[in-house]
């Protein structure tokens, strides 16, 4: 995950914000009770919102607990823990694992391979605990290697492997919700995938890296970006489609806000930061035209 799936907050009401936050805050002490304080480094946004739509769809009964933060001393905080929670922090851990893993693989990155070391006993946990998440995880890693090195075209066939495996994180329980949390964590997975890519486009532009966008010679990034777009709409029209199909009303605002507006927060960052930088780009080469004429003029 990549911290795509987070909220709105402008759009949030404040008992809204104190709830999610409740949650997050939750899933970093279950990271710490589990994991110490390596797991805590782990916390992100998306298994955040896995908590939070979990804990919806089977009204799960949460623990309230009220700690004192480091990183926020000065005021008590309350974590919202529950079944859902404890999940979350062991699908956090295997995504983070294998993440690392293939990082080592890569770039021979050894700060990550110390990292993916420090998980092992933790993988190794979960791996018995949830075996078809933990192979989904793992097959998705090797997939998805296999079709950057093939230099993959098909933008569904790419996206869709994140797709596979994270409906397979959603599909917490093999019951009459599984095969619709599937569908919704398929969608959501592609959407995630699209947006790294986008994100990334430039940088791996820039090292020459694979890219989905740049084998199909999306230059252009006026068009990119509508083309990204329209991709993006279509991914989370669907995964709102299945959102609605659920009978979740337990934080359904908080779930919508995160489906409507949430998403979308990043997208329109990279857009906004790449028009700018396009237009600082634009004046640049304007003022050295300008300078280029005057020294013409005074020959």
């Amino acid at each position: 995950m990549f911290g795509y799936v987070n909220i709105n907050r402008n759009e949030l009401s404040d008992e809204n914000k104190k709830i999610y936050q409740g949650y997050y805050c939750g899933l970093c002490q279950k990271l710490k009770e589990v994991s110490g304080r390596k797991g805590q480094m782990l916390l992100n946004y998306d298994m955040t919102f896995l908590v939070v739509f979990l804990t919806g769809l089977y009204e799960l009964e949460d623990k309230n607990t009220d700690f004192v933060c480091a990183l926020h001393p000065t005021k008590k905080r309350t974590a919202r823990i529950n079944e859902a929670t404890e999940y979350a922090a062991d699908m956090n851990i295997i995504l983070s694992y294998q993440n690392f893993e293939d990082d080592w693989r890569d770039n021979r990155s050894y700060s990550k391979k110390a990292f993916a070391r420090m998980l092992g006993k933790d993988y190794n946990r979960i791996m018995a605990k949830y075996p078809r998440q933990v192979k989904a995880v793992e097959t998705y890693i090797e997939e998805l290697g296999k079709a950057e090195d093939a230099q993959e075209s098909n933008i569904d066939k790419i996206s869709g492997l994140t797709g596979t495996m994270l409906g397979e994180i959603f599909a917490w329980r093999e019951d009459i919700w599984a095969e619709e949390l599937r569908y919704f964590g398929f969608y959501l997975g592609k959407f995630v995938y699209l947006m790294d890519a986008y994100e990334d486009f430039e940088t791996d532009k820039r090292k020459n890296a694979y890219n989905v966008f740049r084998v199909q010679r999306k230059e252009d990034m006026q068009n990119l970006d509508t083309f990204v777009k329209l991709l993006l709409t279509s991914m989370m029209s669907e995964c709102a489609k299945s959102f609605e199909r659920l009978p979740i009303l337990m934080h359904a605002d908080i779930l919508r806000n995160v489906l409507y507006s949430g998403v979308w927060t990043k997208y329109e960052y990279n857009r906004l930061k790449r028009e700018r930088k396009q237009q600082k780009l634009l004046e640049k080469q304007k003022a050295e035209k300008q300078k280029a004429d005057r020294k013409s003029a005074t020959k």
